[in-house]
């Protein structure tokens, strides 16, 4: 049987209900998972024994993390419009297990900002604002989902230069896509940097040293470039082998 990989999905603002990119789905699929949603459950009983269902995790891009949940500096530059605190509060929680279990976790985007913040760490809550010089990272309005923004250099002894198929003595350069605005800050007790952009924004953070963790977080968007990208392809299904060795 195929690996059951949850993703997490987000509120519907406009009526009572759930919505998720139909794409991150295909994705999974297509890399041998059999991708299936988590409501936004109350009770931590309900959302624990699904968890405990789960091959592994998938958080998928959204809008910005609560910033009472990382005591940010500059609240005022959180895009307020797109905080899900219910979201927040499910994925928070997938986080801490997942770390704790070594559970597959591949967190994409605002999931790698929901992974670092649920472990401690803290977010520039605008890069063009907060860090001088920086790269044009929110291209979604100059760009489709599969255009280039920039490369990031990936750690050679890393579990993401494993899943992008870039291992080796040394660092890789990968041409990635680009569609946010806010960046990994602190990073978190227990994470480490596995990926840069040429301006130094983190663009990858991984559980562990020694690249033999299940836990891998990008800033940017594979699911936007798969299936034309071979590199974003074999990320996730690498990641969906990893989750079957993990059953």
């Amino acid at each position: 049987m195929k690996p059951l990989i949850g993703l997490p999905v987000q509120s519907q603002r406009t009526e009572a209900g759930y919505k998720i990119l139909s794409v991150y789905c295909e994705a999974i699929a297509a890399g041998g998972g059999a991708p299936t949603l988590v409501p936004l459950v109350h009770g931590e009983q309900t959302l624990r024994a699904l968890y405990a269902r789960l091959d592994g995790v998938c958080l998928v891009g959204g809008g910005d993390v609560a910033p009472e949940r990382y005591a940010a500096t500059h609240p005022d530059w959180v895009n307020a419009a797109t905080v899900d605190p219910e979201r927040d509060r499910v994925e928070g929680a997938l986080c801490g297990w997942a770390l704790e279990d070594d559970k597959p976790l591949l967190a994409i985007c605002r999931g790698v900002q929901m992974l670092n913040v649920a472990a401690g760490g803290t977010l520039y809550e605008d890069i063009a604002v907060l860090i001088p010089g920086a790269l044009v990272h929110a291209t979604a309005g100059m760009l489709p989902p599969n255009g280039i923004a920039h490369t990031v250099e990936v750690a050679p002894d890393s579990q993401l230069a494993c899943l992008l198929g870039v291992e080796g003595a040394r660092a890789q350069v990968v041409p990635v896509n680009s569609r946010h605005h806010q960046a990994l800050r602190a990073v978190a007790p227990g994470l480490r940097v596995t990926a840069q952009a040429p301006d130094g924004v983190i663009e990858a953070v991984e559980a562990g040293a020694g690249g033999h963790t299940r836990i891998v977080g990008v800033q940017w968007h594979p699911e936007g470039m798969w299936p034309g990208d071979a590199t974003m392809t074999r990320l996730f299904a690498r990641f969906c082998a990893l989750c079957e060795c993990h059953r």
